[in-house]
């Protein structure tokens, strides 16, 4: 079944989303990665939302995102608000949400050619 409408062929889009992991275009990831449509980082050393910092996030950050989708899991857990406010003196956008609509709102945004950075914290 396809998860989203392909306009991009070479954009990493997410194909796939369930409790095995995320597919992103043929890749399958089981551990928590940083992407956006040009770009993979796999093996994003954060397991816990409460460990997210902006040294943490430096990895996406040097992506250039305008949006930053944080993904957390089956439930949306919030990162400490003062990452908030530093990544809005930024101009950057931190948007929280579980992984499958964050990987649903990252397809979209690619697909409307937005600097979109996805986030995903994985078990």
């Amino acid at each position: 079944m396809r998860f989203t409408l392909d306009r991009h062929p070479t954009a990493n889009l997410v194909t796939y989303v369930g409790p095995d992991g995320i597919r992103v275009g043929e890749q399958h990831i089981t551990r928590s990665v940083i992407f956006s449509a040009a770009e993979l980082i796999g093996d994003w050393p954060v397991h816990d939302v409460q460990a997210l910092d902006e040294a943490a996030l430096a990895p996406a950050l040097a992506l250039g995102p305008e949006i930053l989708i944080l993904g957390t899991g089956d439930r949306i857990l919030f990162p400490d608000t003062a990452l908030f406010a530093a990544l809005a003196q930024r101009g950057i956008g931190l948007e929280v949400m579980n992984t499958s609509a964050a990987c649903r709102t990252y397809n979209v945004l690619v697909n409307e050619d937005r600097p979109v950075v996805a986030a995903l914290i994985l078990p």
